[in-house]
């Protein structure tokens, strides 16, 4: 794994816990792969918090881009960049 900043450990967590954010994404902006991911979610965060967190993410189609439906795609406004 590679070594990480205080705030791109925070940044990574926050990502991991959003729902619509893709583990692709964190992987592409960190190089850090979905296993490393868990590694750190699960040193970083409470035994308790780290189960729920995984609970919640099992399954999720959102989370992995190659199971991403299409029709979770939020609408761009041609003004944004």
């Amino acid at each position: 794994m590679i070594k990480l900043n205080k705030y791109e450990i925070d940044r990574i967590i926050g990502m991991a816990m959003e729902d619509r954010t893709p583990f692709d994404s964190i992987k592409q902006q960190f190089s850090i792969n979905h296993g490393d991911i868990i590694k750190l979610m699960c040193k970083q965060l409470t035994e308790k918090s780290f189960k729920k967190w995984r609970k919640r993410m099992n399954g999720r189609k959102t989370k992995h881009k190659k199971n991403f439906d299409k029709s979770f795609y939020r609408f761009k406004s041609k003004n944004q960049k």
